[in-house]
């Protein structure tokens, strides 16, 4: 124990030491936050919309007034013919054009159901599907006040993000990411600048053994990862309000696994680089991209091939941005979450073994 708390010690001067390593290792991860919380988001607010209007009547002037009014649209451009929200919707101007037909007013006179087209623009699927389900939403609420009642009335409840808010389901997952990088790119980096200034063979003298110097090194990154999610907290919370339902405690004990397979990452690319420059490489192309697009940060995992969806089970962030999400929206506590604690611990001493093989062999 006096060992490790000596290279505990020794580590964490050698970052005060350095003015450079300080900035990134705790002001650069707030400002990713507070950054990739805004980037990162999948709320589409005002759609584009483009309009032909063909029957100018009392009718079509409402049905314009309800998608104008509501928080979903933004009117652009009102046009005369259909050909021109074609040009529209092929230079962006418009995501969504509506088409009311001649005739449309006598329909609604005569109790028929009006008919309008829509075109959403495909290339940007996630805008044109979410302002489809927003016309569609405003279609209902224009029928329901022309007193035509559907055939099943629906009445949904969302539960533990009530508002949708993407923000709720993104910044978590955000703060697992920034952790995934900083910890492991800080093992891989200082094991590596270690070998190539030469110390590392003047601590392999010393009476300490590669076991301990191994969890010496990890230990203190253990703890400026610990500080780094500390200083990230209270932007999650207080910046943008994302609520915490669970215990505090349960998000501080299911980090450690977490943090156990990202620093043993960090040090197996320390034993496959040569240098600072081959270890960020590595890192991000060997380890951090295949978790960003595997783990279910962006990308629903069902929605993915079967093929890489067993993949996604060898990812830990897979599993601790579950924790994440667990955690802070819908309170749940290690009774729920023990198969993602197991499986990081798991996946944690595996990579932790093979990294701690991989750096014996090196030595030798």
């Amino acid at each position: 124990m006096r060992s490790l708390l000596n290279i505990l010690v020794k580590e964490l001067l050698q970052l005060r030491r350095d003015p450079k390593i300080l900035p990134i290792l705790f002001i650069a991860p707030v400002v990713q936050l507070v950054v990739l919380g805004y980037a990162a988001t999948t709320d589409v607010k005002r759609v584009e919309l483009a309009l032909c209007d063909l029957d100018r009547s009392a009718a079509s002037r409402a049905l314009v007034d309800a998608f104008t009014s509501s928080r979903y649209f933004q009117l652009t451009e009102s046009v005369d013919s259909q050909p021109e929200l074609d040009t529209l919707l092929q230079s962006g101007t418009a995501r969504v054009a509506l088409t009311i037909p001649a005739g449309f007013g006598g329909e609604r006179t005569a109790g028929s159901p009006g008919r309008v087209q829509l075109l959403t623009d495909g290339s940007d699927a996630t805008t044109g599907t979410i302002g489809l389900g927003y016309a569609q939403a405003v279609l209902g609420g224009v029928s329901s006040r022309a007193g035509v009642r559907p055939l099943v009335e629906l009445r949904p409840l969302v539960l533990y993000n009530p508002d949708l808010l993407s923000r709720n389901f993104m910044v978590p997952a955000t703060l697992a990411l920034i952790l995934l990088v900083m910890t492991m790119m800080l093992t891989a980096m200082a094991l590596v600048r270690e070998t190539e200034i030469g110390t590392m063979e003047q601590l392999l003298v010393t009476p300490i053994g590669p076991g301990e110097l191994i969890a010496g090194k990890l230990l203190s990154y253990a703890v400026v990862g610990l500080v780094e999610v500390f200083s990230a907290l209270p932007i999650v919370l207080f910046w943008f309000r994302v609520p915490l339902r669970g215990s505090f405690l349960t998000l501080i004990l299911l980090t450690l696994p977490f943090m156990l397979c990202t620093l043993g990452l960090g040090l197996l690319v320390s034993t496959l680089a040569h240098t600072q420059q081959q270890a960020m490489m590595l890192a991000a192309f060997l380890f951090m991209l295949p978790q960003v697009y595997l783990s279910g940060f962006a990308f629903p995992i069902q929605n993915m091939p079967l093929v890489f969806q067993y993949a996604t089970y060898l990812i830990p962030l897979r599993y601790y941005v579950t924790i994440l999400r667990g955690v802070f929206l819908k309170g749940v506590g290690l009774g729920v979450l023990w198969p993602e604690a197991l499986a990081l611990v798991l996946l944690g001493s595996v990579i932790l073994a093979l990294a701690r093989l991989r750096f014996r062999q090196r030595l030798a």
